[in-house]
Order: structure tokens, then sequence, then C-alpha cells
């Protein structure tokens, strides 16, 4: 079943659990998350922080931690890892702060290195919307921030990035943020109406791009050091969104290796098609590598879109690729008739490894 993109109804009639709604309500999520992390008391963190590990797993926390890692690549004088598997790094110790993300709270990873982490004596805070993890802050009396549940944890972006640029800054680790996120909250008002399900094709550069994209297979290119992130977040929702297989790697660093690759037989570079990500703080030399880039790719690939970052500050422009990309992910998919929500390969993964099933409240 083919989906027309300009045909609103139908659209949010496959989206059976109202995803294209909760993107289209970044906004309203932005402005409760930053409420929620103003609340947040970290009074009880007073050692000196030599260190941050974050643990976080999926769309949704990992992505957010990879979003501080390039916002904050030029600010935040302490090293800061993501940590997703069971076990974390030697290094952390009293002075080292672990912030544990588990929007569902029974994340099993999660909980593994959170119970490492008191092993080992870090100084933790916590962001959950509930489980097991919610547990263990209580009795253990760590800083708890509880947020709202009953979404797909890949669309919570307002409830883990902002909490944890709040924790970075009542630490005094960063300065303070609010002016940028306010302007990004205020963007995604006016996103919201550019790649909403409303907007039609010939205004709507994510449907455009989810058409181009249609039957290849996607990649995506960021550029470092800071727009590396988004396209790692695009590549991810691709995959949960769109239920397509997706790759992602960041220029200059793929000219290295992954650029060889483009000699790859014309049948196969035919199949694929290639979004590379533009900011302004790129460098010279990274803006020209984009551009030679696409020159190369435009005589070989099945399709090739530059896309470009919108917004005065860094946070707002990163935000606005991520905006961009969740959009074009839920209509890759609906444009096929598949609906973006269900998870049936993790769901199989869960229920062979014994762990509660992915569920979101059907509105």
């Amino acid at each position: 079943m083919r989906i027309n993109l300009n045909d609103a109804k139908a659209l949010r009639e496959l989206d059976t659990i109202s995803a294209l709604e909760d993107t289209e309500s970044y906004d309203e999520q932005f402005k409760t998350g930053l409420k929620l992390s103003d609340s947040l008391d970290v009074s009880n963190i007073s050692v000196k922080i030599e260190n941050i590990v974050v643990l976080g797993t999926g769309g949704g926390s990992a992505a957010s931690v990879n979003l501080i890692k390039s916002y904050l690549f030029d600010e935040l004088q302490v090293p800061l890892q993501l940590n997703q598997g069971y076990t974390i790094p030697a290094f952390v110790d009293a002075k080292t702060l672990v912030i544990v993300v588990s929007h569902s709270g029974n994340t099993e990873e999660v909980v593994s290195g959170y119970e490492a982490a008191i092993a080992k004596g870090a100084q933790i805070a916590v962001i959950t919307a509930g489980g097991k993890v919610l547990e263990m802050a209580r009795e253990h009396n760590h800083a708890c921030l509880l947020v709202p549940g009953g979404m797909m944890p890949r669309i919570v972006l307002g409830y883990i990035f902002l909490p944890i640029l709040a924790i970075l800054t009542k630490l005094g680790l960063i300065s303070d943020k609010r002016a940028e996120v306010e302007e990004t909250i205020a963007l995604f008002e006016e996103w919201k109406h550019i790649y909403g399900t409303d907007s039609p094709i010939e205004k709507n550069e994510a449907k455009h791009i989810a058409i181009e994209m249609d039957g290849l297979i996607p990649v995506v290119y960021g550029t470092l050091p800071f727009f590396d992130a988004p396209a790692w977040r695009w590549k991810n929702q691709l995959g949960e969104n769109s239920k397509l297989m997706a790759f992602w790697n960041a220029i200059p660093s793929l000219h290295h290796d992954e650029a060889v690759g483009w000699d790859s037989p014309s049948a196969l570079l035919k199949g694929v098609h290639f979004t590379l990500i533009r900011d302004q703080e790129d460098s010279e030399k990274t803006t020209q590598r984009v551009e030679i880039s696409a020159d190369i790719l435009r005589e070989r690939a099945g399709g090739v879109r530059v896309v470009h970052s919108h917004g005065a500050s860094r946070m707002a422009r990163l935000f606005s690729i991520v905006y961009l990309a969740d959009f074009v992910s839920l209509y890759a998919a609906l444009i096929r008739g598949v609906d973006p929500t269900p998870v049936e390969v993790i769901n199989l993964f869960k229920q062979k490894m014994g762990q509660p099933l992915v569920t979101v409240q059907v509105r």
C-alpha cells in the first residue's frame, strides 16, 4: 500500500500511536522539559567532578548524549563518555559523575551499569520515567528527575537532553543555556508548520527528502566536530521509524577510508541516497569537502541532498537537523504504508532475552 504524503488524513490513520503528533509537539515537550529541569536538585553532589559517564541506550537517551557532546565540544572541560553496555569504564570513581538515563527505567544495560557505579562510589544523578531505575535512585537517595512516560523513548529528547544540560549547568561545568533553549523552542513552533503533516509536499523539505530516498538505501553524512551527532540520530531514526537499513559517517574523517567505497559498481551506488549536512560553523575546508563530496556523488549515486541547519545558536541549529530528520524518518515509513511506531525486531530480541516488551500508550 502506497500513501500520498499530501493525504494528511491517511497519514494520521496509519500512524496508530501518534508519532506525527508527538513530533509536532516538540515545542510543548521542550517547554515541559525545561520546567522539570529547573526543579532538579543536585545539591548532594559536592565533589569536584573529573569525568562524566552517561549510562543510556537507544534513540532518546544515547541520541541526547551524543547531541550534548557535539553541542559542548568546545566548552565542556571535563571528559564526557556515553556508556551503552552492561559494564562501566575502569576509571569510574568517587570523582566521576554518572548520569543514569532510562526512560522506561528498566533498560537492563543501564540497570547493570547503575549497580556498578554504586559499587564504585560514583556521584550519581538519574533521569527516568519509573521502573527499576527509579526504585534504585530512591533507595540510595540519588538526585533524580522523574519525567513523563507513555511515549516512544526516541521522541522524548526534551525530557533527556534538557535535564542533562541542567545537571551540567547546576554543577558549574558549563554556562547557562536558557537563551538557546528558548530560541530552540520558539523555532520548533515555526518548524512544525513547515515539516508537519498538513504541510504539502511542494513546501515541505521533509516530505521531499522522504520521496527522494524512497526505494534507496539512505546514507547520512554529518560534519566534525559539531554535526556528527545529528547524522547519527538521523540514521537511527531511519532504522526505528522507517524500518530501513541506513548508515552514517562524518566529514572529514570518511574521506580517509569510506569514500573509497564510492568506487563501488555503478549498479550498487545507484541504489543509495546520500544526505549531507551543512552548518555555518563548518570550517572553510570542511565546507569545501562537503561540496566536493556532493559533486562526486551526484555523478554516481541514486540521489544526493545537501541540507542546511537553521537558527542563530548552535543548539537551535543542531535541533533544526534533528527535527527535519525525525519527520523524514516518519514520512519514509508512511509513504510505503508502514506504521512508524511498532518495533517488532526490538521486541523479538527482548522476548528472547526475557525482558519487558516495548509498549506505548495508544491515543
